[in-house]
């Protein structure tokens, strides 16, 4: 039987790697992201939200705990990219907040909701992912 022939953003692309959970593996998923999505248009919206929820996954959750991990999904096609940063859980709700003009933090989650087409999550304490979607397609 014969394939018929597809183009190649019609096919999903999806990735998906475990990280150790400490501070300077944040750089390193930034990098990992970027390789994967070289030329993308809007690469550092994605990248700053990949900055955001991996910081957020070790300061907040256990994934930042000695022997702690987080893992970072990246599925492009349909139409843009997802990335979803999966933690280990911990006592606090994923939320978008209005931090103080002079707070130090707080922010995160409301510079990626401005920026990213939507975002949500799921899980309870014992593990979650967030996930960003932004919209858009671009030729690699």
């Amino acid at each position: 039987m014969a394939l018929l022939p597809v183009a190649e953003s019609a096919v999903p692309l999806y990735w998906r790697r475990s990280f150790p959970g400490r501070t300077e593996q944040a750089r390193v998923a930034r990098g990992f992201v970027a390789c994967l999505l070289a030329g993308c248009p809007f690469l550092d919206d994605v990248l700053l939200a990949v900055g955001e929820l991996v910081v957020n996954a070790l300061r907040h959750t256990k994934s930042g705990q000695d022997g702690g991990s987080f893992t970072v999904e990246v599925l492009r096609g349909c139409g843009g990219v997802v990335l979803g940063v999966a933690d280990q859980g911990g006592p606090c709700e994923p939320v978008v907040a209005d931090a103080g003009e002079l707070d130090e933090c707080g922010r995160g989650l409301l510079t990626v909701s401005r920026t990213a087409a939507r975002w949500g999550w799921y899980g309870d304490e014992s593990g979650r992912k967030v996930t960003v979607a932004f919209a858009g397609e671009w030729v690699a």
